[in-house]
């Protein structure tokens, strides 16, 4: 360790407290009345602060580096910010001996002579405990949950952050020993917190957080002052009464002294997260360091050892990374190893340590000897028997026991020393000097032997396996290289900070330098690749680096040496690099290489090292043959060549030799048959047919199927070729072989068709079932593929396959939601049980799931299925057509349904007011007694209550709400009918005359709730209703008179007969002297009025219904704009019906015959696309 004093300043009052900043910028120093804030890069004075009136003893900063607080004799603490602005100020009954911050919540714990308060920026009260003794220090722990206070009477008090006692430490010299000052470690690796107390007993003790003291008091022979530790916890800074700041480990050991100072160190602190410390002393002097901790360690081949934490040292095995600790306890001063010897040299004396057995991997250490002896040196080495110590030109040489047995004195200083091997107690120095010379000292040889001098000086030294060459790095940065025997300098390279030798390849070396590592095979070129560090061994492909302060082995490939000797075709030689380590790929080059130059033993060698089994099985055959006397080269070589892919080569000395043969077969074994032709010799067609044979073959086993199927085609094998078509998916090649075949060949055909059915191209499948002449298979593959129309098409022509297309065609519609198609595909197929039952199916599903729209939609589908059987099956007529009126009853109340569930289950509507006024209205009136699945009566009253209270109807709301109190409500409703219930009472009672319903026949006001239901209270005639607002239409139904047919009505009724204008009759009428309007009943005077409104005057009354009758004079008067006729199929009558207000305009759907107003109608066609009710496009033809 290296003390280096940075600055120095003195202040005019006693140094009482130190607190760096937490960035480190900043010291904050309390000497006398003021606080002094100062630079830490350069010791400069930034301001002097002043608020307190009388000494200042204490000063701590935040950790957040937000705030620090300052505490003085006056009784006051104050709180500062970093921009050195007081903020706060409190006070004590006595004077402020400490203060010190949360690490975590910023809680200020401050202590007096009396009493202690803790003060958070959240609360404005400070919280005070008193103190049974005067407090002279305190320290929070990392975790900012507990807070230590030393007293003066020698107690250590451990409270938590609410000031209340969890631990009493008691100190056995009690009074006699004041706590003057208490750190935790800081360190976040420790599994407890460790609290360092230092007394005026002299004494330095830790203790944990329950108050268990870990280890013995440590007698310090001053009295200390401050204790602070480094930012990881690793070291202890300690001043006092021996007016110095000392280092310990965080165990109590001494490790030496940072700084004497003139007068007691009342405080010392160290910079946060750096190795700079600062010192402040009774005479106002301020003192700041940097500590300089130097690499001691040692290395021997693939051991090192190097200092930690100060005292311990850590051996580290480089190849398995095992490591061991050996705690001294002490400072560790040098460090040698060598072999299984490790010797360690502390202040007082030195350890020897050996390995406890002789296994290579063995990394457990044992104390060999004790020297306790002080020795100064430069540089420690140790052998087998004795340790060499170094102290500037002076070697000497000790035994274990500490006896001096030889000395040398050199020329110059020594620069490099180095244990070179040899048998135990006679091991071999190199030494370099800092005059060039070079030496070779044996431990039992008073006598130094020269190896060589050279003109500059050594900085690193090693010497080869063979000890046949030297490697000198200079103070010039260059690395040169001798011949030990001749002395002759071999080569030299520049840039070098240090040399190794491969301690396994006599000629390789490696050198370090300028931030590369240099590697280094004979006398070829550097290889260079980059590395940080120094080069301390090299070991096989291991180099060892050393880099700041750890050491690490790198794995380097020998590959570029390895090429340069294999450029020289080196074969040999390349193997021995090789064995260092290079990649597979390397060996393999080696191998092909060693091979191609006929060294087979290198070669085998090699692609042992690779597992090439193909390449040693070829190896081992050539041996065989050359021991049974065979010593053709070329031969051998294009066997080789073969292997090696080089066919043409091969070919060729094939060729030269006199073996066309094995060309031949060599490339017909490879499928390259046209470099075969040129080997056929006298071109005999059977070897050529046996080489076609063998290229199909071979086409097809090394999946070159194309070739493949050309080959097969050519040879006939026509079921061969369409497998690989099929299995590889060429439907073009699939069609042409089938196309090619004759139609008598069926099987081949058939597998082509099932190919091409597989491979997803009917078309063509299709074409080989019509070439084949199999209609049932084209059938089924029609109905497999969904080709309907081709399949329709084939069942016109050929009506026995009918059910096989149709049935399937009513299914697939069924499955894609097409069931309008659907029943129609099952009325083709003669499966009318099968239509209604999937409508029955989907219509139930979407009753259970409240698609209530589906589900008028399927009753509507299902009523018009029923009116088809009736039409076809006059055995089920009136069944048919009893089911038909029941699920066209059923469409129409779910039709309306749909609107009101969506209203009560959504929270937006797309139905106005008045909408689902009309709609509530019409399914309370059509309800039957068994209300049908899924419609519920709560709902439709709720609905009904909610919009007549909104329109007005305020009598139907109530009478809404008396009939929801019978029924049972669900609970989300309850609370709204509740409230509607209340408020519906404070409303009048009686409903908006707006609102009641007028029949166009008789004009007659309809009550809002009717007991006969959807018609008149009247004439009893049914009302129409609108299918998307429900509100009345002006139209009144009328019957034919007997006689008249639906043919001869529509043509009465397209003759429109004109009738007197209405201008001529006005006139009539004012002409006449009382100018009264009056109805005569002549057959003139009838001739003016619309005849079929006086059909609905003349034939109204009665308690029964009675139905307009027109007669034909009646039609011939109607204008067919104003007429909407419903064409329902046989056995249904049509139904006619009259417009009473022409210029309103009504659309009737010509698929389902319900009525809308025709702007409405238009609207919803635009928005769905279809009808809203049958769902018929709006371009589909009419029925």
């Amino acid at each position: 360790m290296r003390v280096v004093l940075t600055w120095r300043d003195k202040a005019e009052h006693c140094i009482n407290d130190i607190a760096f900043k937490p960035d480190g910028t900043q010291l904050i120093l309390a000497a006398g009345d003021r606080l002094l804030v100062y630079d830490t890069s350069d010791g400069t004075l930034l301001q002097p602060l002043k608020g307190h009136k009388d000494t200042v003893y204490c000063v701590a900063y935040a950790k957040d580096g937000k705030r620090f607080a300052s505490g003085s004799a006056d009784k006051s603490v104050i709180i500062w910010t970093s921009k050195l602005e007081g903020i706060l100020k409190y006070t004590h009954n006595d004077s402020i001996q400490c203060v010190s911050y949360n690490p975590v919540t910023h809680q200020l714990a401050s202590c007096s002579s009396s009493d202690f308060g803790l003060w958070s920026p959240e609360q404005k009260s400070v919280s005070k405990d008193k103190s049974s003794s005067k407090i002279i220090c305190c320290s929070w722990t990392n975790d900012g949950q507990y807070l230590a206070l030393g007293l003066f009477n020698g107690i250590i008090s451990i409270r938590n952050k609410n000031g209340e006692e969890k631990v009493k430490i008691e100190r056995p010299g009690g009074s006699l020993s004041p706590i003057w000052s208490i750190c935790w470690n800081p360190s976040r690796e420790e599994h407890n917190d460790i609290l360092a107390v230092a007394d005026w007993g002299q004494k330095l003790s830790f203790y944990q957080l329950s108050g268990k003291q870990i280890g013995k008091d440590r007698v310090l022979n001053f009295d200390p002052c401050c204790i602070s530790y480094f930012t990881k916890g690793e070291y202890i800074l300690l001043g006092g009464s021996d007016k110095q700041a000392s280092l310990f480990t965080k165990d109590g050991v001494r490790l030496g002294t940072v700084g004497e100072q003139n007068s007691w160190v009342w405080t010392c602190r160290v910079k946060p997260d750096s190795n700079y410390v600062v010192v402040g002393c009774q005479d106002g002097t301020i003192s700041f360091y940097q500590l300089i901790f130097s690499t001691v360690h040692g290395l021997y081949k693939d051991r090192y050892a190097y200092r930690d934490s100060m005292t311990d040292v850590i051996v580290q095995h480089l190849i398995t990374e095992q490591k061991v600790r050996i705690k001294c306890k002490e400072l560790v001063k040098k460090i040698a190893i060598y072999r299984n010897r490790l010797a360690i040299q502390l202040p007082e004396k030195i350890l020897i340590y050996e390995l406890y057995s002789e296994d290579s991997s063995d990394m457990h250490y044992r104390v060999k000897e004790r020297i306790v002896k002080k020795f100064e040196c430069n540089l420690l080495v140790v052998c087998a028997s004795h340790i060499i110590l170094c102290q500037e030109k002076r070697l000497q040489c000790l035994s274990f026991s500490g006896v001096k047995e030889r000395e040398w004195q050199m020329e110059s200083l020594i620069r490099y020393i180095k244990v070179i091997g040899g048998p135990p107690g006679r091991e071999g120095l190199l030494v370099g000097l800092k005059n060039g010379q070079i030496l070779k000292i044996f431990v039992d040889n008073l006598f130094a032997i020269v190896l060589l001098k050279q003109a500059t000086a050594v900085r690193c030294l090693d010497m080869s396996a063979s000890r046949k060459k030297l490697a000198v790095v200079d103070e010039n940065d260059t690395c040169l290289v001798y011949d030990i025997h001749t002395k002759e300098l071999l080569f030299q390279e520049p840039n070098a900070n240090s040399v190794a030798w491969n301690t396994q390849c006599e000629d390789m070396l490696c050198f370090s330098g300028g931030g590369y590592l240099n590697i280094k095979a004979s006398t070829f070129p550097v290889h260079r690749q980059k590395l940080q560090g120094f080069v301390v061994g090299y070991n096989g492909s291991k180099i060892f680096c050393l880099h700041v302060f750890s050491i690490s082995a790198v794995e380097v490939p020998q590959s570029a040496p390895m090429y340069q000797y294999l450029d020289r075709k080196m074969f040999k030689e390349a193997y021995q690099i090789a064995c260092l380590g290079v990649t597979d790929t390397d060996w393999r080059e080696l191998a092909m290489e060693a091979l191609e130059g006929l060294d087979f033993e290198t070669a085998k060698k090699a692609f042992i090292r690779v597992q090439d089994l193909r390449y040693l099985e070829l190896i081992s055959s050539i041996e065989e043959r050359k021991k049974r006397g065979e010593t053709n080269n070329d031969l051998f070589l294009a066997d080789v060549f073969s292997y090696q892919g080089k066919f043409h080569e091969a070919a060729k000395l094939y060729k030269r030799s006199g073996h066309e043969n094995l060309a031949l077969e060599m490339y017909t074994d490879l499928r390259m048959f046209e470099c075969a032709k040129d080997f056929l010799g006298s071109g005999d067609p059977k070897e050529t047919k046996m080489l076609i044979t063998k290229q199909a073959d071979w086409a097809r086993n090394i999946k070159e199927p194309k070739a493949a199927v050309e080959m097969y085609i050519s040879a006939g094998e026509h079921v061969k070729a369409i497998e690989i078509c099929g299995d590889h998916g060429w439907v073009d090649t699939l069609i042409d072989i089938a196309r090619k075949l004759d139609k008598a060949e069926r099987e081949p055909l058939m597998l082509c068709a099932t190919y091409l059915k597989k491979l997803d191209s009917p078309g063509y499948a299709a074409e080989t079932y019509l070439k084949m002449g199999d209609l049932k298979s084209l059938v089924q593959l029609h109905v497999e593929t969904q080709c309907w129309d081709e399949a329709f098409a084939l069942g016109e022509k050929h009506p026995e396959f009918k059910d096989d297309i149709y049935v399937p065609y009513a299914q697939w519609l069924a499955e894609n939601d097409r069931f309008e198609e659907a029943q129609q595909a099952f009325h083709k197929a003669g499966r009318q049980r099968e239509a209604v039952q999937v409508l029955e199916q989907l219509t139930d599903n979407a009753v259970a799931e409240s698609r209530f729209n589906d589900a008028a939609y399927y009753y509507w589908m299902l009523s018009m299925q029923c009116l088809d059987i009736a039409q076809a099956d006059p055995a089920q007529k009136d069944v048919m057509l009893g089911k038909f009126h029941h699920f066209q009853r059923l469409a129409e109340l779910y039709h309306g349904y749909h609107a009101i569930h969506r209203h009560t289950e959504d929270p937006f509507s797309v139905h106005g007011p008045e909408t689902l006024f009309n709609i509530s209205r019409f399914l309370l009136h059509s309800l039957p007694k068994d209300t049908p699945s899924g419609i519920s009566k709560v709902k439709i009253l709720f609905t009904l209550a909610k919009q007549s209270k909104a329109l007005g109807a305020y009598r139907l709301a109530r009478h809404a709400y008396d009939k929801l109190r019978g029924l049972y409500i669900p609970a989300r409703f309850q609370k709204s009918i509740e409230l509607g219930t209340l408020t519906i009472r404070a409303k009048p009672f009686h409903d908006s005359e707006e609102l009641v319903p007028l029949c166009y026949r008789c004009s007659t006001n309809n009550p809002l709730l009717n007991n006969l239901g959807n018609v008149c209270i009247n004439c009893r005639q049914p009302f129409i209703f609108s299918a998307s607002s429900y509100d009345v239409l002006h139209l009144v139904e009328f019957c034919l008179e007997e006689g008249i047919t639906d043919e001869e009505a529509i043509s009465l009724i397209d003759l429109e007969a004109p009738r007197p204008k209405r201008e001529d009759r006005q006139q009539e009428t004012i002409n006449n002297s009382s100018q009264i309007l009056q109805l005569v009943e002549t057959k003139d005077s009838m001739g003016d009025e619309d005849p079929f409104t006086a059909k609905l005057s003349f034939e109204q009354g009665g308690s029964e219904f009675v139905p307009v009758v027109v007669s034909r004079l009646v039609l011939r008067s109607m204008s067919r704009r104003d007429v909407i006729i419903k064409r329902w199929p046989p056995p249904l009558r049509w139904q006619y019906f009259r417009s009473l207000l022409p210029d309103a305009s009504i659309t009737m759907c010509p698929s389902c015959f319900q009525m809308f107003h025709s702007e409405d109608y238009e609207l919803l066609v635009l928005q769905h696309g279809c009808c809203p009710y049958c769902r018929r496009r709006k371009d589909d033809p009419g029925p």
